[in-house]
């Protein structure tokens, strides 16, 4: 849904782009296709970005132009021009360390020699305000329209990743418990999309982030941010933990069915924290682990009186529970007061 919204909002705003650029090269007389160029790749997804990378794409424009009329002006319209203005380009804003500017320049510098036939300095400077026309609209356009705000993502994504561990928890110790011959393969691979989506919100984050110089509505909203970028940890941690559960050989445990199911019922009770955030209930919480704090402790004594050939390798009752454990306290932090707040406010 993220996506589709996001896709939807860039096309709309790049096709503005285009039209007011070229509109406005029209009404100068100048060719528009550079400034269309320019226009496309100037569209980011902050406006920061627009105007950083903008910053450093006039700049190497101007030196693809540079090469392409100084490639002329010697050569004249011939394969070689083409190889030395492209090559030449390249090299020098890789020097130059303008990364962000290299492909549109090194378009420019090639375009260029196919239309430029006399007046090589005049050719020059209109490519530059073709240039500057195509980064002023874009980013005017990047920065007006449809202006950047992912704070609802943000926080809606967390809430859909929170619910999906708590589902694949679920059902990892379904497996666990009671299922121990089937295979955990679609967990694991559960596990890895949790983990891109994890990296995708991170990086929603930080576009959030990098539009606070601009935007006075983001700098006002800097402790949401924060609290967004601490529940992600947290679930970073709940994926790790989640990855060490599924390399556990289940297979030999020797719990008998009453703490099999005092188990299931905790973790099917975090499941529904974890889904249902809204309705997070604290005291029942304390209470599940409580159950399971004891029958760690339980287990403990019984690893330690157990005469075992390898007494460094942990019976695999003891490490189940611990990660269990570890799971609830980071969903314990995960549901601060705060945390709660913002969830329900995102829903709304």
């Amino acid at each position: 849904m993220r996506s589709l919204r996001f896709n939807g909002s860039r096309i709309v705003k790049t096709g503005l782009a285009i039209f007011l650029t070229a509109t406005i090269c029209v009404w100068f007389n100048w060719p528009p296709v550079f400034a269309v160029i320019t226009a496309i790749v100037t569209i980011e997804p902050t406006v920061s970005d627009s105007i950083k990378k903008g910053l450093v794409r006039f700049p190497a424009s101007a030196i693809g132009s540079a090469f392409a009329v100084l490639f002329i002006t010697l050569f004249g319209n011939s394969p070689i021009t083409y190889t030395l203005a492209a090559v030449a380009t390249i090299l020098v804003c890789f020097r130059l360390k303008l990364h962000a500017g290299l492909l549109v320049a090194t378009l420019t510098s090639v375009a260029m020699v196919e239309v430029i036939h006399d007046h090589f300095l005049f050719s020059f400077f209109i490519r530059l305000g073709t240039t500057t026309i195509g980064l002023v609209v874009s980013t005017a356009v990047n920065m007006l329209v449809f202006p950047p705000n992912y704070s609802t993502d943000i926080l809606k994504s967390i809430h859909s990743i929170s619910g999906r561990a708590g589902s694949m928890l679920e059902h990892t110790f379904q497996t666990i418990l009671f299922h121990p011959e089937a295979n955990l393969q679609e967990d694991k691979k559960i596990a890895k999309q949790l983990t891109n989506e994890i990296r995708k919100t991170e990086t929603l984050i930080h576009y959030q982030r990098d539009e606070a110089s601009l935007y006075p509505w983001v700098r006002n909203r800097e402790a949401e941010l924060q609290m967004a970028e601490r529940q992600l940890l947290f679930l970073d941690n709940f994926e790790y933990h989640l990855n060490a559960l599924l390399r556990v050989p289940f297979q030999e445990i020797k719990w008998t069915q009453a703490e099999r199911e005092i188990i299931m019922a905790a973790v099917t009770a975090l499941a529904n924290d974890l889904g249902q955030s809204i309705h997070f209930d604290r005291e029942k919480h304390e209470k599940q682990l409580r159950s399971i704090h004891n029958l760690f402790w339980e287990n403990s004594k019984q690893a330690v009186r157990s005469d075992q050939v390898q007494p460094a390798m942990f019976p695999p009752e003891f490490t189940i529970l611990y990660e269990l454990l570890t799971i609830y306290d980071l969903v314990d932090k995960f549901f601060d007061p705060n945390s709660v707040k913002a969830v329900q406010e995102a829903e709304k």
